[in-house]
């Protein structure tokens, strides 16, 4: 085992992970300020073609060209409205009714991006399963926007959850999140379990909350067996799931990292591109010219 061993999860921690060893020589890396971008592509397609067993790891920058923000830039949800931020800790949301309806009131009114469509990267990633190439999908995004592109859902790992199903904090109920939406705007502001009367929420991981162990599980798994690593629109600084690409790495396998900005993996990966991942990866995958 190789971080769940002496990780306890515990979804908004944040540990930027520092000291890997560094390959031989320096990984090609395109930016905007760069003439490489055809050569990096070319690099990191010759990788994908070799490669046999593909473990993707997506973060929130492959959902931006569908609409949905971040949390803390700019233009992040939080930043905007820093009430939404306290619906996503578990503490805030059980401990304060009002918090539960302003969130319900924000759902049912359309206002957490429930109307968007996949973009060209999650249909890429689509490519890459049709060509057997997929080995796992983990996904830190819980917009399901990968299914909905055509991912098979038994290849996806929703590490954080998903906001288009809700779950009871207290039973096993879960059902569609419109399910209970339809209530709320019946009227049932902050609407409770049909089973039990426990406290509902979306079926994602809040801050303060436990990761799913068969989820960690199941990423380690895919990190160690794949024989490429594909970290797309992530960061790589939430701990424990950045902890895939340094087990990929030490485990033999190829990296290659598509984000819009650098990350500290960058020095460990065998092809490295700061670029529009709307645009770049499907020639990555070939599901473009």
């Amino acid at each position: 085992m190789y971080f769940i061993a002496f990780h306890t999860p515990c979804q908004g921690v944040v540990d930027v992970v520092s000291g890997s060893a560094s390959p031989s020589s320096p990984p090609p890396i395109y930016d905007a300020a760069m003439d490489t971008l055809d050569e990096s592509i070319d690099a990191a397609r010759s990788l994908i073609d070799g490669a046999q067993a593909i473990t993707v790891l997506t973060g929130a920058g492959i959902s931006t060209d569908s609409g949905i923000p971040d949390f803390r830039g700019p233009n992040g949800l939080w930043t905007k409205d820093p009430a939404a931020e306290r619906a996503s800790n578990i503490n805030f949301y059980v401990g304060d009714p009002a918090v539960r309806r302003a969130n319900w009131a924000q759902r049912a009114k359309g206002s957490l991006w429930a109307n968007v469509d996949p973009n060209a990267g999650h249909q890429a990633l689509v490519e890459l399963e049709r060509r057997e190439k997929l080995h796992t999908l983990i996904t830190q995004n819980v917009d399901e926007l990968h299914q909905r592109a055509g991912s098979s859902p038994d290849r996806v790992i929703e590490i954080h959850g998903t906001t288009r199903k809700v779950a009871c904090l207290e039973c096993d109920y879960r059902d569609d999140m419109e399910t209970v939406l339809d209530r709320v705007r019946a009227g049932e502001a902050d609407p409770p379990c049909p089973n039990c009367g426990g406290i509902l929420k979306s079926a994602t991981i809040s801050f303060g909350q436990s990761l799913i162990a068969e989820d960690l599980q199941r990423a380690e798994r895919a990190a160690v067996e794949c024989d490429l690593f594909l970290a797309v629109g992530t960061s790589l600084a939430v701990f424990p799931i950045n902890e895939t690409i340094k087990v990929a790495h030490q485990t033999g396998s190829k990296v290659i990292i598509l984000n819009g900005e650098a990350t500290v993996f960058d020095p460990i990966a065998d092809v490295v591109l700061h670029a529009g991942i709307s645009e770049t990866l499907p020639r990555i995958v070939r599901a473009v010219a």
